[in-house]
Order: C-alpha cells, then sequence, then structure tokens
C-alpha cells in the first residue's frame, strides 16, 4: 500500500539533509573566505589573509618577458585547439550567420563592429566601445569581459591562458570566410 506519511518523512528528511549541507558550506565559506562566502557580481573576494614574497613577482616578471606576444600565438594557432576551446563559449554562442542565442552569433566576428548584430540587445558598456572586433580586442576581452568593458552582461570569466585566446581567435576567423 502507498503509505503518504511515508512520503512526507522522506521528502522532509531529505530537504532537512539539503539545508544541513547548505548550512555547513556557507559556514565553511564564511570561515575560511573571511565571511565573503561566495561574493556578489562583480564583489572581490578577499581573504583573510595575505603572505606577499618577492618571489612570487619576479617569478611573475620572468613569466611576463618569456611569454610571447599574442601575434606571433595568432600566427602559430591551431585552428582545432580553438575549436575545443570555443566549447566553453557554445552555450551562450552559437556560429551560424543571425543565430543570436543567450549572447550574439559569432558569425564573421573578426573584423565586424563592436556591439554590430542587428536586433541583438548590447549593454551599454559595449555599446559605448565603439570600433572593430580586431584579433588584438578580442584577446583583450577574453582574458576578463568584466575588465575589458566594465558594465557588461557578459558573465564568463575569461579565459586566463593567452595560447587558448589565441587558438580561439584562430578559429573564429575561420568562421565566415
Amino acid at each position: 500500500m502507498f503509505n503518504t506519511m511515508t512520503v512526507v518523512k522522506f521528502v522532509g528528511g531529505f530537504g532537512g539533509a539539503l539545508l544541513a549541507f547548505l548550512l555547513v558550506n556557507m559556514v565553511g565559506n564564511g570561515l575560511y573566505l573571511g565571511g565573503g562566502g561566495h561574493g556578489d557580481e562583480g564583489e572581490e573576494v578577499v581573504l583573510a589573509y595575505v603572505i606577499e614574497t618577492d618571489a612570487a613577482e619576479a617569478d611573475a616578471g620572468a613569466a611576463e618577458e618569456e611569454a610571447p606576444d599574442f601575434a606571433t600565438l595568432l600566427a602559430e594557432a591551431d585552428i582545432e585547439k580553438g575549436a575545443k576551446v570555443f566549447g566553453k563559449c557554445k552555450s551562450c554562442h552559437k556560429l551560424e550567420d543571425g543565430a543570436n542565442a543567450t549572447g550574439p552569433h559569432l558569425f564573421n566576428i573578426v573584423g565586424r563592429p563592436v556591439a554590430g548584430v542587428d536586433g541583438f540587445r548590447y549593454s551599454d558598456a559595449l555599446k559605448g566601445l565603439g570600433g572593430e572586433w580586431t584579433p588584438e580586442r578580442l584577446n583583450e576581452f577574453l582574458e576578463k569581459p568584466k575588465d575589458f568593458a566594465p558594465g557588461t552582461k557578459m558573465s564568463f570569466a575569461g579565459l586566463k591562458k593567452i595560447g587558448d585566446r589565441a587558438a580561439l581567435v584562430a578559429y573564429l576567423e575561420t568562421i565566415g570566410e
């Protein structure tokens, strides 16, 4: 027989366990992240303490000096790797001409005016940029969109590796040729 009281107990127990896990997560984040939790959109999470060393700065400076420039990486970029990196974009962007999704379509993006897709509702931040999407501009935007265009609606955190950005831009250059 079907007993509704058993179902209610099961759902209540499951809900209570879920609530307990969420509470433990919130308390843990509060302790280890200085009370900031996950942080609000645009709010930087501050760690409870930071240990500064000269070695970290020296390593960062050496890495910047040794890294090739974007133009060199773009010329040598692997288009197949760019297609794989595009996997991070395809949930919001389509490659077909006119096929807008959460974000505008990326067909023929290289050389297209910024905020230039008719019928797509861009943020004021992108509308105010002007100019065209050159490979160099795409590189800067893809590194951290919120820094390049403060106020953009694009919630993507960015691509940290310059090689990934170069491969993606090289791939996007092939879309619409």
